[in-house]
């Protein structure tokens, strides 16, 4: 089940008696309880109605002794039990016939009316290391049919979520300038929504955001700073470029790194001129059919950067690139002389 469904469900028939929720990301997570406790509790029983547990310190069987009492102060109950994976067997024991998972399948079969059980399992993630963990964890709770998906958002979601959020914020903020604050958050959805509203208090829906104001507030503020530095240059904005630089250098970041992502806007602008692609929506188009993930404020970039330049501009654009990447390599490089020397170099 996804978060989405979850919602569905908590708006139309009402929430079932137990859930799992698993999956690392958070944004969605809050959404569902948030929902979830409006929309079955009344607002008088909430501070009684609602019970945390931690299932890194208690047994799951007393969670579900918990779940089959009935309270003399809420007619209404949900019970979140953080740390599902905590009831996980250890060691040499056995998941196959143990008690907890057996009183559970028990408690699934005939759950006490007007009770929501919830165990919330937020350690492991769908893929990689923690693949295996995760199939072990909702095999162990497989009584429960109800097993909601919180995986991380996707590029294009956390871009989508990040418009939807600023605009509900009021905040003036452009698609380069909201690129690079998604960007250098990692797409995750819980910090751009912290982030964003920092940042509308920050400027008070007076003026529009700045690449500057990301990088003075954002957390990774290096990596925002990198961002920012690649959008200068595909603009050939040779001030803020310098600007930035120094910033870069000051603060001791790898700047082979800023190159990459460099290089790789550049390569987009030369391929879509090649292609006598002429608006951001057709650079998208494009690049979607080929199979590249090409979101729309990434687009604009691309779109800008290929205003900026001419295709003979490009080209030697992306050849100072490749010289820059390898002084930089150079035994005793000056990386501050290497960069400026790119930066005036393509701000001409």
């Amino acid at each position: 089940m996804t978060p989405q469904q979850l919602l569905a469900q908590i708006k139309g028939s009402g929430p079932a008696a137990v859930y799992l929720f698993c999956g690392p990301e958070m944004h969605r997570r809050r959404l569902c309880r948030k929902m979830l406790i409006e929309k079955f509790l009344p607002e008088d029983q909430r501070e009684e109605g609602f019970t945390r547990h931690d299932l890194e310190e208690i047994p799951l069987r007393d969670v579900i002794d918990d779940a089959g009492s009935y309270s003399l102060f809420s007619p209404r109950r949900v019970l979140w039990a953080s740390g599902a994976e905590g009831a996980l067997p250890r060691g040499s024991a056995s998941d196959a016939g143990n008690p907890d998972a057996a009183a559970l399948a028990a408690y699934v079969k005939n759950p006490t009316p007007d009770v929501v059980l919830v165990l919330d399992a937020q350690r492991f993630g769908f893929d990689g290391e923690d693949k295996a963990r995760m199939e072990r964890l909702r095999k162990f709770y497989a009584a429960i049919p109800n097993q909601v998906e919180f995986a991380p958002y996707t590029a294009v979601e956390a871009r989508q979520l990040a418009g939807e959020l600023a605009q509900r914020q009021r905040l003036q903020i452009g698609p380069l300038e909201l690129e690079v604050l998604v960007e250098a958050l990692g797409n995750d959805a819980s910090r751009i929504a912290n982030e964003i509203e920092k940042l509308s208090l920050f400027t008070g829906g007076q003026r529009a955001v700045t690449a500057e104001d990301i990088a003075a507030l954002t957390p990774d503020a290096r990596a925002t700073t990198i961002f920012a530095l690649v959008h200068a240059l595909g603009r050939r904005d040779r001030s803020t470029s310098l600007d930035l630089l120094q910033m870069l250098v000051r603060e001791g970041e790898y700047l082979p790194l800023a190159l990459t992502f460099l290089a790789t806007q550049f390569r987009f602008a030369l391929a879509a001129k090649e292609e006598g692609l002429r608006s951001p929506q057709q650079i998208q188009g494009h690049f979607s059919r080929l199979g590249v993930p090409m979101w729309p404020s990434r687009a604009q970039q691309v779109f800008q950067t290929l205003s900026a330049f001419g295709r003979p501009q490009l080209e030697q654009a992306l050849t100072r690139i490749y010289q820059a990447d390898k002084g930089l390599r150079d035994r005793n490089p000056d990386d501050r002389i290497v960069m400026e020397d790119l930066v005036l170099a393509l701000t001409r």
